[in-house]
């Protein structure tokens, strides 16, 4: 039976990873193609062709990354009640896909591309959590960092051929937002069908066998202080962190490289991001999680150290890149293995929904907050404060760390 057994486990990997979490990253490949060549889009579409201010560029920025964080709960929650989380990460996946057909129709309302944007956020916010939870429950606890840096290297790859995309349509077709938002679909569309044909769930007890969570049980969970502990340094981190597109933005700016080469920038921390998140994921599984996402927050000040040298050109522009791409490396999914470990298998979509949540609503409010200085404040004085906001929110929450240890 130990034979039986055996064969049977290992014919559900490939190359030593279960076919779950490959399967997993397909979905999340394609559909990363498809969201990161609008992400890619967004900034030259809204800064220069509609030629929105920073304020209002914050605003749809924060809300395309964090004002539809609140449905990372009830994703969460749903999939551990009905037991069916990749049914909830689908329906997730399909409301997404549906709004890049929809882009096309709103054309320059920046009220319809806001609505859009909620609409795709709050798929990514049904998502989410199921997502994770489905990678997860296929692998052991001290193998969750190397299954998620499998995870996201394989994210990373459609987040790489994203802006590619973009790029080649834009060369070939000009700045027309048609053509983009039709492939984006057909991207998410094959994610889809990526999803429904080839990610198995685990069997699970049938729910007569067990009573369902409720969403009070999910968050009953940070009255355990690891875990509380997790869910503040994410938050307070989120809070000091700028969001990708405005470092595109702020690389672009500050090392003088054309205008043109912006849907490109973030190839470079894709690139990077593809090569490191396994290794790292396989090092948090060894040294510490914690270790690792601390580290990762060092490097991206690094990134804001870069952005203040004056006129740096390409090769600043491909530091402050690689940094930012090792700086996801070591926390994205970093993050949900640290956190994850310390959540009951019952519980595992609700307890990521409540870490998610809280780093993602702390971005919405930094995404904000960075809108308003751009606008209202040179360049130079906006990373000065977020740089400064990132020094001090690393010591806070080492600070918090080491109370804990005591």
């Amino acid at each position: 039976m130990y034979v039986a057994s055996a064969r049977a486990e290992h014919g559900n990997k490939l190359g030593g990873v279960p076919r779950a979490v490959v399967a997993v990253g397909a979905v999340s490949l394609l559909t990363d193609v498809s969201a990161e060549m609008v992400t890619a889009f967004l900034p030259v579409y809204l800064l220069f062709t509609l030629h929105v201010g920073y304020v209002q560029f914050g605003l749809l920025d924060g809300l395309y990354t964090g004002a539809t964080a609140v449905l990372r709960l009830v994703g969460g929650h749903v999939a551990d009640r009905l037991r069916r989380p990749k049914a909830v990460a689908g329906v997730g996946y399909a409301m997404s896909a549906v709004t890049k057909l929809a882009f096309p129709l709103v054309g320059a309302s920046a009220f319809g591309i806001g609505g859009l944007l909620a609409a795709d956020r709050a798929g990514k916010g049904l998502r989410t959590a199921p997502r994770d939870a489905l990678i997860s429950l296929s692998v052991p606890s001290h193998q969750l960092g190397t299954a998620f840096g499998v995870h996201r290297t394989m994210d990373t790859i459609g987040a790489m051929l994203g802006p590619l995309v973009t790029f080649l349509l834009i060369a070939n077709l000009g700045t027309q937002p048609d053509p983009i938002f039709i492939v984006s679909f057909a991207f998410a569309v094959l994610g889809v069908i990526t999803l429904v044909f080839f990610v198995r769930e685990r069997p699970t007890a049938p729910a007569s066998a067990k009573k369902a969570p409720d969403i009070k049980a999910g968050l009953a969970l940070l009255k355990d202080k690891p875990f509380a502990r997790v869910t503040i340094v994410a938050a307070i981190l989120g809070l000091a962190t700028m969001s990708d597109a405005f470092v595109f933005v702020l690389v672009q700016k500050t090392t003088g490289i054309p205008l043109g080469a912006l849907p490109l920038l973030p190839l470079g921390t894709a690139l990077t991001f593809l090569l490191l998140a396994t290794p790292l994921g396989r090092l948090s599984d060894r040294v510490g999680r914690w270790k690792i996402f601390f580290a990762g927050h060092v490097v991206l000040l690094g990134v804001y150290v870069l952005l203040l040298a004056p006129s740096g050109g390409y090769a600043v522009a491909v530091i402050a890149l690689v940094l930012h791409g090792a700086f996801y490396a070591a926390t994205d999914g970093v993050l949900s293995a640290w956190a994850g470990s310390m959540i009951p298998e019952d519980l595992r979509g609700s307890g990521l929904a409540v870490v998610q949540t809280g780093q993602a609503l702390a971005k919405l409010v930094s995404s904000i907050a960075f809108g308003f200085l751009l606008q209202y404040a040179s360049v130079l004085a906006a990373v000065v404060v977020a740089g400064g906001g990132l020094a001090v929110s690393l010591l806070v929450v080492l600070v918090v760390r080491r109370r804990a240890a005591a």
